[in-house]
Parts: structure tokens; C-alpha cells; sequence
């Protein structure tokens, strides 16, 4: 299923700075950055969960946000990509 993950880590520290180089890094390792703090990450649910709680033992839920969207199997005719970066195949290879 194509997974939607957006964050919004505090950088006002170099804790926080080093949190967000954590959570961008594990993002990184599961999926495609499409903004600056957004992926697009292609998981089974066993993946899905993995990820979920490596991110989350990484954030501050006082300081911190993250957000998870299920897209589902079917993503191909939910995502429309308007601008300047080019899109990509979600489905295709991914090189880390």
C-alpha cells in the first residue's frame, strides 16, 4: 500500500536538528522524498508498522508532529502532481 508521511520536527536545538536528520534518514530507507518532509513509501502492513514505531521512538510528541496517510493499493487515480519537480514510479526501483 502507497503510505503518505509528513513531519514537522522542532530544529530550534541541535537535538531537534539531529531528530530530523533521524526521522528524514528512516523515511529515506522506506520510500520516495517528494517534499521537503514528505515521502511516499510503497509497505506491506508489517513494513507500515516497522516504520511507524521506528519514527516514533525517534520524535518528540511534545516538540514534534507526524502524520501517516493510507493511500491504499489503489493509489495510481488518488495522486496528481502539478509543478516544477518531476514525478517518479512509485512502484519502481528504488536506489538508496
Amino acid at each position: 500500500m502507497l503510505v503518505l508521511i509528513t513531519y514537522d520536527v522542532n530544529t530550534e536545538d541541535a537535538v531537534g536538528r539531529k531528530r530530523l536528520r533521524h526521522v528524514a534518514k528512516q523515511c529515506a530507507n522506506y520510500g520516495q522524498r517528494v517534499q521537503n518532509s514528505v515521502f511516499e513509501c510503497i509497505l506491506d502492513p508489517a513494513e507500515y508498522k516497522l516504520l511507524q514505531a521506528k519514527l516514533l521512538s525517534i520524535i518528540d510528541p511534545e516538540k514534534d508532529s507526524l502524520r501517516f496517510y493510507q493511500l491504499g493499493n489503489r493509489y495510481q487515480d488518488k495522486i496528481e502532481h502539478f509543478g516544477a519537480k518531476a514525478s517518479y514510479e512509485p512502484e519502481g526501483v528504488l536506489l538508496v
